[in-house]
């Protein structure tokens, strides 16, 4: 019986420590840094860093955000990104994502896309009017220039194609279309924010010479050596589901995200803050 009761004892342990490792997992956010180099950039963009959220999910990450926000101040931006799914259609309420909002601005200009979950809430009107009155720059199917020393590159963001059809069938074509009303034809460097990794064909027949997306969260759950397991729009083992992807001379870079929306937990993959630095040459 002594020995019967240690056992369980000692499962309860395991248990329990399985339960804690699995909620610090899913709350300690990572910097983790990538470089992407082109013979398009301007030397006056040698060195400039992206600070790449996305897929909060109205996730809480310490007292007013406090953790998440650390990250970012860790990675010490020219501009902050976030591609999509600020809020979460299956938990209604703004409160974390604007008090992020509020605060990232004071650190770097904040640029901002949107996602499906942000296509799919009756909360987005709202979202977009606040996020707009804290300075954060609406990148909802339009491009800006960004100016540094004389130089110039191209900061483009896509809106959700779930915003005009719910048909998946139809979201490389109807991107396409937008793509091909607002991106620049002058040759600049090109970076476009785009929720959806599963479209980088499309990104880079529209020319575009950087992607940063999101969606996947990182296929949820990784394996060693294989990778993440299932992403949305993707399925199993994702093609896209983490860090820097070159292809045609194009690159993309999609965060595993932060928060969890339909799978409530991660396993292998913690949330992340993606410094991206650009880099002159091959």
């Amino acid at each position: 019986m002594d020995g019967y009761i240690i056992a369980l004892i000692a499962v309860g342990c395991v248990v329990v420590c399985l339960i804690a490792w699995g909620v610090w997992e899913n709350h300690a956010v990572q910097c983790n840094s990538v470089e992407v180099a082109s013979e398009k950039l301007p030397a006056a963009f040698d060195g400039f860093t992206f600070a790449h959220i996305s897929d909060l999910h109205n996730a809480k990450f310490g007292r007013g955000q406090k953790n998440l926000l650390a990250r970012l101040r860790e990675s010490a931006p020219d501009a902050i990104v976030i591609t999509g799914d600020l809020i979460d259609k299956r938990r209604p309420g703004m409160r974390r994502a604007l008090r992020f909002a509020e605060l990232a601005v004071k650190i770097a200009p904040v640029y901002y896309v949107t996602g499906n979950h942000e296509a799919k809430s009756k909360e987005f009107p709202l979202l977009k009017e606040a996020l707009g009155r804290l300075g954060v720059r609406l990148l909802l199917d339009r491009a800006e220039t960004i100016e540094r020393a004389g130089e110039r590159i191209v900061l483009a963001g896509l809106s959700d194609a779930r915003f005009e059809t719910a048909d998946k069938r139809a979201f490389a074509a109807v991107s396409a279309e937008k793509l091909g009303h607002f991106l620049p034809q002058d040759g600049a460097f090109t970076a476009l924010l785009s929720h959806r990794p599963e479209l980088f064909s499309v990104y880079r027949a529209a020319g575009v010479d950087l992607a940063l997306c999101g969606h996947a969260h990182g296929g949820q759950f990784r394996i060693p050596l294989l990778g993440g397991v299932i992403a949305p729009d993707q399925g199993l083992f994702p093609k896209y589901s983490e860090g820097l992807y070159r292809e045609e001379g194009k690159a993309m870079v999609v965060s595993r995200g932060l928060g969890n929306s339909s799978v409530p937990i991660r396993l292998n993959n913690r949330p992340e803050v993606v410094k991206v630095v650009l880099k002159c040459g091959k």
